[in-house]
């Protein structure tokens, strides 16, 4: 019993050095990459402002005042320093609101990218280790949703279910699906053959074992990476949507819905429209980069010796 002991305690040290010794591999390629590390920070720092959102704005995003309608930045001429980007056509904080939607976009990414990444994992494991004609049939249905561009299949899914904020989620979410089914095919196809694979069907473990937990475990790089790239996606459709009127409804602090609201103001009231575009700008940049980077430090082809 005490042997069984002590041979335990080396392997978890070995364990938990050989994780180690993989993130500082990680990190190593990861920062070799300036703007993944850039993107990186920006997108802990919009994670902070979301979290912190009741404590860091200064007004309620709802909250209307008569008196400061349309002001400015503080910066420029008839600018008051309680509001320090301005106010929107009705008399709201520009600012407070732009805070407030970080949580709405994190929300997006979050709730789309989990959607379509599971039911793709799961559909593409299907297709990918059975074959034959399940196969064919998952795969001429990805086609046929790929082939129409991501934002009008987006609008039409809408326009069924109804515009609101949970559909729209809903209607991106079937549309980055794709990707996932077709990333997750290739890899279960290439890793299937591989003798641990073998092995693990002549020891006896099921169709659902050998899927989900000995093929699954060794596709997860490139899923990792699309995840990452899926998440801009979601927030940049679910903007454009909620500009068309067809995702997030006012008087939601939505940045595409501000954009939106904001729209015939665009001339004499720049920055109505300035900062919740920037806003989305800098977020989906920011989002790339960090894809680019994680591409760099996951993928075994990209890693610069």
């Amino acid at each position: 019993m005490a042997d069984t002991t002590v041979d335990k305690a080396p392997e978890a040290v070995s364990s938990a050095a050989l994780r180690r010794q993989m993130l500082k591999e990680f990190w190593f390629y990861f920062s070799e990459n300036r703007g993944a590390v850039i993107g990186l920070f920006v997108f802990l720092i919009l994670v902070v402002v979301a979290l912190l959102a009741p404590v860091i704005a200064p007004h309620s995003p709802f909250e209307q005042y008569r008196d400061a309608v349309l002001i400015p930045p503080i910066w420029t001429e008839g600018g008051r320093a309680g509001y320090l980007l301005g106010t929107d056509p009705v008399g709201r904080d520009i600012l407070s609101r732009l805070i407030y939607g970080a949580q709405y976009s994190l929300f997006i990414g979050v709730f789309v990218t989990t959607l379509s990444l599971t039911g793709g994992i799961f559909v593409g494991l299907i297709a990918g280790y059975y074959r034959g004609w399940v196969d064919t049939v998952i795969m001429r249905l990805m086609d046929i949703i790929l082939a129409f561009p991501s934002l009008l299949l987006a609008l039409v899914l809408v326009a069924i279910l109804g515009p609101s904020l949970t559909n729209g989620m809903i209607a991106i979410a079937l549309t980055l699906q794709p990707h996932f089914v077709r990333l997750t095919r290739a890899a279960v196809m290439a890793e299937k053959t591989r003798d641990y694979v073998t092995a693990a069907r002549l020891a006896g473990a099921g169709p659902l074992r050998l899927m989900f937990r000995t093929i699954l475990p060794n596709c997860t790089a490139p899923l990792i990476v699309q995840a990452t790239l899926s998440f801009s996606n979601a927030i940049l459709d679910a903007a454009a949507l909620g500009f068309l009127g067809m995702g997030a409804q006012p008087p939601a602090p939505e940045w595409g819905t501000m954009l939106a609201e904001a729209r015939e103001f665009i001339l004499r009231a720049w920055w109505v429209v300035t900062f919740p575009g920037l806003a989305i700008l800098v977020t989906v940049l920011a989002i790339n980069l960090m894809g680019d980077g994680l591409r760099d430090a996951l993928d075994p082809k990209l890693k610069r010796s």
